[in-house]
């Protein structure tokens, strides 16, 4: 099993300074182009799909949060946000590439409403967590949204100020998600992480939502 302990301690908290970030590698990771719920490719063009990147903590159970949801194509895990081209997962649990764990959902928008993604995004963790979520800590566990278009930008920014105002009727903190546009390079990560608990299904997942309800219908474009 592998060691979700990694990104614990002070250090692991604040983002390195790029130019301390470690080198990476020019060569992407292997990948097995298959989606192993699906089998629809992971790395594509996907014409006439659209795509964002999602991180709400162990990408193993954010990818689980995504896979099944009708108007979702594919799915995918990897590194995102940082500055190490081509990470590998201990590099980023190491605190030093600067990258949150990330999913690339490529969905249809005529079967799934962008709204339905973020609502499933905001309900499924709790984004007032800063650099950890749960028991995992470290700035790989950072919650963001990663815009392809700026419409999907305006309708996350949106979905945040509506999602804040109930959380804090609830007594939660401020939102620490960061929301960016360009979204920066989604670097797929090895295959043993793709789709992981599909294949190891009493895996770790250490996700949680606040309890709270996002609303929908306001936001997409």
């Amino acid at each position: 099993m592998f060691d979700r302990l990694f990104g614990i301690g002070a250090d692991k908290q604040r983002m390195p300074a790029p130019e301390r970030a470690l080198p990476g590698r020019a060569n992407a990771m292997p990948l097995r182009n298959a989606h192993h719920v699906h089998g629809r490719p992971l790395r594509d063009a996907f014409p006439g799909l659209s795509r964002v990147g999602f991180a709400m903590g162990c990408f193993w159970g954010a990818e689980r949060a995504f896979w099944s949801l009708p108007g979702v194509f594919t799915t995918a895990v990897g590194y995102a946000g940082g500055y190490t081209p081509n990470p590998t997962y201990a590099e980023v649990c190491s605190g030093e590439t600067g990258h949150t764990e990330a999913v690339l959902v490529v969905y249809d928008p005529a079967e799934i409403a962008f709204d339905d993604l973020l609502k499933a995004f905001w309900e499924r963790h709790d984004p007032t967590q800063g650099m950890r979520q749960g028991n995992d800590s470290g700035t790989q566990y950072r919650s963001a949204i990663h815009c392809e278009t700026e419409a999907q930008y305006a309708a996350a920014t949106a979905s945040r100020d509506a999602f804040q105002a109930r959380l804090r009727a609830a007594g939660y903190a401020e939102i620490t998600t960061e929301i960016r546009y360009p979204a920066p390079t989604f670097y797929y990560a090895e295959d043993e992480h793709q789709q992981y608990l599909a294949k190891h299904p009493d895996g770790y997942c250490g996700l949680g939502g606040t309890g709270v309800s996002c609303p929908i219908g306001a936001f997409a474009p």
